[in-house]
């Protein structure tokens, strides 16, 4: 390889190790939120849910556009994790992918082995991630659309 390449194929590796660990604190961020999600879920079916928005709303006021601002924050977490885990899965795959056709070239089977298992589970856990958060971003949307609409109808109530 000349030289550029060469520097090109090192500085990716340099990026392994950091996305590895945003792959992991996703992961660990999705079952986290699948616990919070899971506890609401339960308080909802039993009718004790305390609307964390009408909470908000009753201490700060505002209109329904300011309440949609903290709907976006609430739920702005889960839509990042969500969307960017698929990426770092991606890149986490396709980083060990130059080693393994490496060692491929050499015929060294345990080489091309080793970095398949990293570039394999690396993205079976981010798509793991992005499709709890995601889940769980689309039903939490649905149930703070529908408080948002119960507060709106309140206002204009009286």
């Amino acid at each position: 390889m000349n030289a550029l390449e060469s520097t090109l194929y090192d500085l990716s590796h340099v990026f392994l190790a950091p996305v590895l660990v945003l792959i992991l604190a996703a992961l660990a961020y999705a079952f986290i939120a699948s616990g919070a999600f899971g506890w609401e879920a339960l308080q909802r079916r039993r009718g004790r849910h305390r609307s964390a928005l009408l909470q908000w709303q009753a201490r700060h006021g505002g209109s329904s556009d300011d309440a949609e601002l903290w709907i976006l924050k609430r739920l702005e977490w889960l839509r990042i994790v969500s969307r960017t885990a698929p990426m770092l899965g991606l890149v986490a795959t396709m980083i060990p992918m130059g080693p393994a056709l490496l060692a491929l070239t050499s015929s060294d089977a345990k080489g091309v082995g080793e970095n398949m298992v990293v570039a394999f589970s690396s993205v079976i856990l981010a798509l793991l991630a992005a499709s709890l958060t995601f889940v769980i971003l689309t039903v939490r949307r649905r149930w703070l659309l529908q408080e948002l609409r119960q507060l709106e109808r309140r206002q204009e109530a009286g």
